[in-house]
């Protein structure tokens, strides 16, 4: 989905979210966020405006606020990034008068207020000056161009903005509609060439993206050797890198580090096309190989690749060429390459804990994995845990029970090219779904799913969120384990509670109870009492970080089976933790570390 679709339209009052439905049929489509006090005609609506803007702008959605530019700057300010990732944020007067793009105006920004403003018979205060003047941002032009590097693109907008003229030159590609605003004269020296050449010179040079650049290699080929053979070929072939749309090759080489390297240093996508697509560009092959089919089922990578990247009327401007454990091809169409229409990506998994839940208990990291995700794979109410983050993607929802379901299904769409992220509360790798994942792929030896891209990103696990609400009782040697055996049989479980308790560790017990499940706790309450005193601090945390959170403590002594439910996790000091009085009659627990004994060793020591 656009971004334009995962645009927030936030409205203020009624009069606001009149105006916000009006916005939404012009563009097509968004989401009316309407003030919950105030407003009652909303897809949604919030109880604070600085939080619903700075949440919805945070997960990376667009922003239009029908409201002052004073209350969009003061909710964004803390939140701003550069002008290449922050998304476009507009204000709009409450009667619809004025657009103001505030941020992204050349990531649609402008555009948007332009078209608003039109259909609304409003001023478009767009500010930028080339864009103002000219029509047209030089330096970020539209999809299938590209600004050849080390081009002084102000000093060109500079003069066109003193009233001069330019010769607008196209020496390949397609020509460029999108420069037809400029004033121009066919014998004007202010040059603007198009051109895919490497040694091409001009005032500016525009780069059409027709170019495919095709690789092969042997496994685990090293990047340098594949970028030394790459820069050679260009310069043969006298091609600019802003001319490659993307580099392709064998879906075999899906996981090839060294392909994506190369597509990382170009600054375009990797593509991939399997074997039987490869096959049909035999014909069109320079040098067909029948080791290379023995080996692949394919004629030829790095031809075949070029080739289907750069479609049938396309051609192959540079033959394979080899370095020792690499090969290279180029292949240019006659229109611009769409990167997304070509072969399939890698696909990628992110497995993902959002901790409890809450946008302020998310890092970073994980609210920029899933806005890169197009699916989302998981349990359907940490899918709505997400909230305005969940905008725009796919979603595949499952119930309690299903986790291997989930995790397979996010494995085939992975395998499939997609981005996708498998969203797991607390951390992914505590009790949750990460060790599943690499089971699978271990165990299936599924050649698709060993290809996909993995990674994982963290998140605040209860265990975390409990101990920071009543103290600090992990602050010394501690552990976790799952009284559950669902999946570990209890001779099992019993053995490590017996160890930790012998250990003296603090110990974090998750899924503690069940609705079947109700002796466990009761026996590994008996097995710890054996070992520490009954008036050992317990912290029972249910509902962490959500609605309804309670954190308790108790002894050891008083822990009762029917204190505790499967939304609950127990925490049990060990033999020195410490319940500390509050002055709000509430209780701190915390676990001493050994500070008291180096400072007393200290004063012995400067005694």
């Amino acid at each position: 989905m656009s971004a334009r679709q995962q645009a927030a339209i936030i409205a203020l009052s009624a009069k606001g979210a009149a105006l916000g439905r009006r916005i939404q049929q012009i563009l097509g489509v968004g989401e009316v966020l309407g003030l919950a006090a105030r407003v009652s005609d909303a897809d949604r609506v919030f109880a604070s405006a600085t939080d619903a803007i700075a949440e919805n702008f945070r997960a990376g959605r667009p922003v239009i606020g029908i409201c002052a530019s004073g209350i969009l700057i003061r909710a964004l300010g803390p939140l701003l990034g550069n002008k290449q990732s922050d998304p476009p944020v507009l204000a709009i007067a409450e009667d619809g008068s004025v657009v103001v793009p505030l941020l992204g105006g050349h990531h649609q920004g402008n555009c948007w207020a332009a078209t608003l403003a039109a259909a609304l018979g409003a001023t478009a205060a767009i500010t930028t000056a080339s864009d103002v003047s000219l029509g047209v941002a030089l330096d970020e032009p539209p999809a299938g161009w590209r600004l050849r590097a080390g081009q002084d693109y102000k000093s060109v907008a500079a003069r066109l903005l003193a009233g001069e003229a330019a010769r607008v030159t196209v020496e390949s590609g397609p020509a460029p509609e999108w420069l037809a605003g400029l004033k121009q004269a066919p014998d004007a020296p202010l040059q603007i060439l198009v051109s895919t050449r490497a040694d091409a010179t001009a005032d500016l040079v525009y780069a059409p993206q027709i170019v495919a650049l095709g690789l092969g290699c042997e496994r685990l080929a090293e990047a340098a050797e594949v970028a030394q053979l790459v820069e050679s070929a260009l310069a043969e072939a006298n091609i600019a890198r802003e001319a490659i749309a993307c580099v392709t090759s064998i879906a075999l080489k899906a996981a090839e580090p060294a392909i994506h390297a190369i597509a990382r240093q170009i600054g375009v996508p990797a593509r991939f096309f399997d074997a039987a697509r490869l096959e049909q560009e035999t014909p069109r092959l320079k040098t067909p190989s029948d080791l290379v089919f023995r080996e692949t089922g394919c004629h030829g990578v790095a031809e075949g690749a070029a080739l289907a990247a750069a479609g049938a009327s396309g051609e192959l401007i540079l033959p394979k060429r080899r370095s020792q454990r690499a090969t290279c091809a180029l292949a240019r169409s006659n229109s611009a390459i769409d990167p997304a229409r070509v072969g399939r990506a890698r696909g990628s998994l992110a497995i993902i804990g959002i901790g409890p839940g809450a946008p302020e208990a998310r890092t970073h990291e994980v609210d920029a994995a899933v806005r890169a995700a197009t699916d989302l794979v998981g349990y359907k109410l940490y899918l709505d845990l997400l909230g305005p983050l969940a905008a725009g993607k796919a979603r595949h929802g499952y119930e309690l029970g299903e986790e291997e379901m989930r995790v397979r299904i996010a494995l085939d769409l992975a395998a499939e090219g997609r981005d996708v992220a498998l969203i797991c509360s607390g951390d992914a790798g505590i009790y949750a779904m990460a060790t599943l994942v690499f089971e699978l792929v271990d165990r299936e030896g599924n050649a698709d799913w060993a290809r996909v891209e993995i990674a994982g990103f963290p998140g605040v696990s209860a265990m975390q969120t409990a101990a920071a609400r009543i103290g600090a009782p992990l602050g010394h040697d501690f552990c976790a384990i799952s009284l559950s055996d669902l999946l570990t049989p209890w001779e099992a479980i019993e053995q490590r509670l017996r160890a930790a308790a012998e250990g003296d560790f603090v110990i974090a017990f998750y899924n503690p109870v069940s609705q079947r499940r109700r002796t466990q706790l009761a026996a590994a309450k008996e097995i710890l009492l054996r070992h520490r005193p009954a008036e050992t601090p317990v912290v029972l945390g249910r509902n962490l970080g959500r609605a309804g959170e309670t954190v308790t403590v108790v002894t050891l002594g008083d822990l009762r089976v029917e204190d505790v439910d499967m939304l609950t996790l127990v925490i049990v000091g060990a033999s020195q933790t410490r319940a500390l009085a509050r002055p709000d009659g509430g209780v701190w627990v915390y676990t001493p570390r050994g500070y008291a004994r180096k400072m007393d060793a200290a004063k012995v020591g400067n005694s």
